[in-house]
């Protein structure tokens, strides 16, 4: 037999290796996903029993969260307050950076990933949308948001962003863009960055896990504070602890959110709070 032939044999059996592997792990992932569409089916059923409505389409899951430090990013600062202020002069106060430019404002940054940016009147306005301005901006300072909503305050018109980390919101992490008569006034809020896994890497539970507790304790008479008779959304998600010298952690987290209010759910403890 020719060495070619025989070369042609071993790829084509190497192709069939793989497609084989290829087969068994769609199969996998096709029950995977069949057994949680079961398994959060008959936790439904459960919750409805308890006397709380729920639709299992809105529950979102994501089984790929897990635990992560974070670390204070002196550059995504320079790229956050560039963006908005243009080329800055810093200045170093100890656990404050400050970025300033003097025709257009000045950044603050703390080592925790807090800042606030006050600009001067005029430097940036919105043409009528101001949600479609901030998405610009947000573009700009790169940073990950999963959505974003406004409000009209006693500060004015507020576009407030909820912090993401590979499409996964960041619960506690917001920022709020303060728009008065249609000029950008002040960027305040909090991003983290400088991402790796953290060393145990703790993976998110089970929603069914996380639902069947929450129900619990919407029927312990000692917790008034959790009460609903309708669940009308549950996202998978992070909240941000931080540490010291602007290091942390982002900690898979579940928000839940009914009609008598929202709640955070801590993925490690259990723990829910209003939030």
């Amino acid at each position: 037999m020719s060495s070619s032939r025989v070369k042609n044999i071993t790829i084509a059996i190497l192709l069939l290796i793989n497609a084989l592997f290829l087969t068994v792990i769609i199969i996998d992932v096709v029950m995977d996903i069949r057994l949680e569409r079961e398994t959060i089916g008959n936790v439904c059923r459960v919750l409805r029993a308890g006397g709380i409505a729920i639709n299992p389409d809105d529950i979102q899951t994501n089984s790929a969260l897990r635990t992560m430090r974070t670390a204070r990013s002196l550059e995504s600062e320079v790229v956050i307050a560039e963006a908005i202020l243009g080329q800055t002069q810093v200045s170093d106060q100890g656990v404050i950076y400050l970025y300033e430019n003097a025709e257009r404002g000045v950044a603050e940054f703390a080592s925790a990933g807090d800042f606030e940016i006050r600009l001067h009147d005029g430097v940036i306005v919105h043409s009528g949308d101001p949600l479609k301005t901030v998405q610009g901006l947000l573009r700009s300072m790169k940073l990950e948001t999963t959505r974003l909503s406004l409000h009209v305050s006693h500060d004015g018109e507020v576009v407030t962003a909820v912090n993401a980390y590979r499409k996964a919101s960041i619960f506690n992490n917001t920022i709020d863009f303060v728009f008065v008569d249609g000029s950008l006034y002040v960027i305040r809020g909090r991003y983290v960055a400088g991402f790796e896994p953290a060393e145990d890497g703790t993976a998110i539970s089970p929603v069914g896990t996380t639902l069947l507790g929450f129900l619990a304790e919407v029927k312990r008479e000692e917790r008034e504070d959790v009460a609903c008779s309708e669940i009308l959304g549950v996202e998978g998600g992070y909240q941000h602890r931080i540490a010291s010298f602007g290091d942390g952690v982002i900690a898979p987290a579940w928000l839940i959110s009914t009609d008598n209010g929202t709640y955070l759910v801590d993925d490690a403890t259990g723990e829910i709070r209003v939030f």
